[in-house]
């Protein structure tokens, strides 16, 4: 009947805590979390049912949850606690002792009749002794001790970026003040069960019914809720606000796109998914208007003119149809005047400066070249241990020079030389001071402006790329040697100080610098070692380090195993082709297609077992040598097997040198029979030494052969 009751009384459940303006940057997390905990914890008291919806609520000045199903008291629930072994409760003659009284006591138990006390415990094995059991029933929590508990430990655990100290009037009967601990100051509380109020009380606030909408077009103030279901209508009609984080993104980016379809000729906002959470994390009520900046500003490279009105104003720029910037713009605002010319006007007069700023700085570092700012780059620290960026510039040209000789001839040698001496360059620039985002990029352009080739320009630019998971590889070879260069040069001097990454701490980003130097010997498919190319990379620096190229080699190999489990290959199938430590990267991707392909064959199993077999018997050995005497082949096995490893053996070496990764496998496939023949009927460890070695010998071939495209042992289970 209880049961029956709680279903009856259960209802919607709506919490809102309304503070000022929350971190917007942190919001939509803020606004999940919150969601989520408060969920968690009614679900862990048994006041949720296993159909219960919750939808999370985020705007600027609010936090809120709606979950449906909760109920007005949990069930009762029966509960059986072990309390100690029988020897230690009861005596001799099974009367209760102290210890078993005291407990009982502790749970709530009636203890006043001993003798009934004891009867009413159980027995249970417990290992080799027996223990007593007490069986209670505990009461469900209400909704009002639940949501309380709940809504302390949301506020507790959530992901606060920096907790503010705010004082509010004490409401007892002794006047004073009272210390808060919040991320914003909280000014109300709401917490409806359908359509009445829970009594609950945190941060200073006890629970009603009544909130706050847009601070200035709210048709009333307070807007007041009559159920926990209409919270999103009601907040809309009374309080012009969404209130749903994702309803107001999807009406900004809808009104972005209508506003620049109005615009015409093929216009678009710019794409930043970023930018655009961030903006939906400061306004209640989105208004999209379009504004404009004087078209002699175009003539400044279009990303500090994109980066000054994403970064400083939160603007929208847009692009037409062939990607170049216009002079247009759009703005959110959290206003919708009927006149919007004063919005507009205003946010015209707020950017003007800063695009006046980014000219000013663009004008001003045209007039020095790249080259003669090279000598400025001594002055600036790199590495308290590596010396200055200066210095560094100088390991990377001759890392760059390294590697350069071995792509190209005198020309990439020259070209790569030069954009590695003024890669950096822009580091001393007043433009990359005010915006190190356009570290690079803004090299590229001042390269054109000092009349250097694009080859060389481009490299610049390039130079930083892939600078994170996705992000295009440089453009030229040029590009290539010197992004390798920078990367193996941070790389091995990090680990040549013994800078190393931990755990979730990576100051220097080695992590995304070993797999950018990856995807460049992968995708571009380098005729590059890369053991060779890490230690290439070391005597540039000297004797400020010590050589930890074998580190390094583990470290890249490990982000490389990461990096292909990633996109979908198998644990077996990366360690069987990684195993064998490939020293050009570009054909690790033919290695796991061909494993693929091998593993699929029906005799794939038997072969790699045979394999891993094979392995463990040359392990305990140092005399096999890849070396068969046909006239010590005494069993039909043996002879059969190497009359097969004849005829298959130099087709898969064929296969093997020509890149065919994939047949070279195949072809082995043959090998099923015979090898299961010569385990079957053989026996490897002959007394006869000759007998034996030639027998290990021929397992040695054999080894060899099968493990040229990866360890075919890692595939067996």
């Amino acid at each position: 009947m209880k049961d029956q009751n709680n279903a009856m009384s259960s209802e919607n459940l709506l919490v809102e805590l309304f503070v000022e303006e929350l971190p917007p940057k942190a919001l939509r997390k803020l606004g999940d979390e919150f969601a989520a905990q408060l969920t968690q914890q009614l679900q862990s008291m048994g006041l949720t049912s296993p159909d219960s919806v919750t939808t999370a609520f985020a705007s600027p000045r609010r936090l809120a949850a709606h979950v449906t199903q909760v109920l007005a008291k949990a069930s009762d629930k029966a509960v059986q606690q072990k309390l100690m072994p029988v020897s230690v409760g009861l005596d001799a003659s099974g009367q209760a002792m102290p210890a078993l009284l005291k407990k009982l006591q502790a749970l709530g138990a009636d203890v006043s009749n001993p003798v009934a006390a004891v009867a009413s415990l159980k027995r249970a094995p417990d290992g080799k002794a027996e223990a007593l059991l007490y069986d209670s029933l505990v009461t469900g929590a209400s909704l009002d001790t639940g949501l309380q508990k709940a809504l302390e430990e949301a506020i507790a655990k959530l992901p606060i970026p920096k907790v503010m100290t705010y004082q509010l009037e004490s409401d007892c009967a002794l006047p004073g003040w009272t210390s808060v601990n919040f991320v914003r100051p909280a000014h109300s509380l709401v917490a409806l069960h359908g359509k009445n109020v829970v009594s609950v009380k945190v941060l200073g606030l006890r629970a009603g019914n009544t909130t706050q909408g847009h601070r200035f077009e709210a048709a009333v103030s307070p807007v007041v809720l009559d159920d926990a279901d209409h919270y999103a209508q009601t907040l809309a009609r009374d309080g012009a606000v969404i209130a749903s984080f994702a309803a107001r993104k999807a009406e900004i980016a809808r009104q972005l796109e209508a506003a620049a379809a109005r615009i015409g000729n093929g216009v678009r906002p710019i794409e930043d998914d970023a930018l655009l959470d961030e903006v939906t994390a400061l306004v209640e009520r989105p208004n999209v208007l379009v504004c404009a900046f004087e078209k002699e500003f175009l003539e400044v490279p279009q990303e500090c003119l994109i980066l000054t009105m994403k970064a400083n104003q939160k603007y929208f720029p847009l692009l037409d149809a062939a990607g170049k910037l216009t002079n247009k713009f759009l703005v959110v605002s959290n206003i919708s005047p009927t006149d919007a010319s004063f919005v507009i006007g205003g946010n015209e007069r707020v950017v003007r400066p800063r695009l006046a700023d980014a000219k000013f700085f663009f004008d001003q570092d045209r007039k020095k070249t790249l080259a003669s700012r090279v000598e400025g780059l001594s002055k600036v620290v790199y590495h308290n241990k590596l010396g200055t960026q200066g210095e560094r510039v100088e390991r990377v040209r001759v890392i760059a020079r390294m590697i350069a000789s071995q792509l190209g001839d005198t020309t990439l040698v020259a070209q790569a030389d030069q954009a590695a001496q003024l890669a950096k360059t822009d580091l001393v620039t007043d433009m990359v001071g005010e915006f190190p985002e356009l570290q690079g990029i803004m090299g590229g352009y001042y390269a054109l402006n000092d009349g250097l080739r694009e080859t060389v320009s481009h490299a610049i630019e390039d130079h930083y790329k892939p600078r994170f998971a996705g992000d295009a590889l440089p453009r030229n070879t040029a590009g290539l040697v010197v992004a390798l260069a920078d990367k193996l040069e941070t790389l091995v001097g990090m680990f040549g100080i013994g800078n190393l990454p931990t755990g979730d701490k990576d100051p220097f980003a080695l992590r995304r610098h070993a797999l950018g130097v990856i995807r460049m010997l992968v995708e571009k498919d380098l005729p590059l070692d890369v053991s060779a190319l890490v230690q290439g990379a070391v005597p540039a620096f000297g004797p400020l380090i010590t050589d930890a190229s074998a580190a390094l080699v583990d470290f890249m190999f490990d982000r490389l195993a990461g990096s292909l489990r990633e996109q979908g290959y198998s644990a077996q199938e990366v360690d069987a082709v990684l195993a064998l430590r490939p020293q050009r990267l570009g054909d690790v991707a033919k290695r796991l297609t061909a494993v693929r392909a091998f593993a699929a064959l029906p005799e794939s199993p038997a072969l790699a077992a045979a394999n891993k077999r094979i392995s463990n018997i040359l392990k305990k050995t140092d005399d096999a040598q890849a070396h068969v005497n046909e006239m010590l082949l005494q069993e039909a096995a043996e002879k059969t097997l190497f009359a097969a490893m004849q005829t298959v053996l130099p087709q898969a070496q064929s296969q093997w040198q020509a890149g065919d990764y994939t047949s070279c496998l195949q072809s082995l496939a043959a090998l099923r029979a015979p090898v299961d023949a010569f385990f079957a009927d053989v026996m490897v460890n002959a007394e006869q030494l000759d007998l034996r070695l030639n027998r290990l010998g021929l397992l040695k071939s054999l080894h060899t052969a099968m493990n040229r495209v990866a360890d075919l042992s890692r595939l067996a289970s």
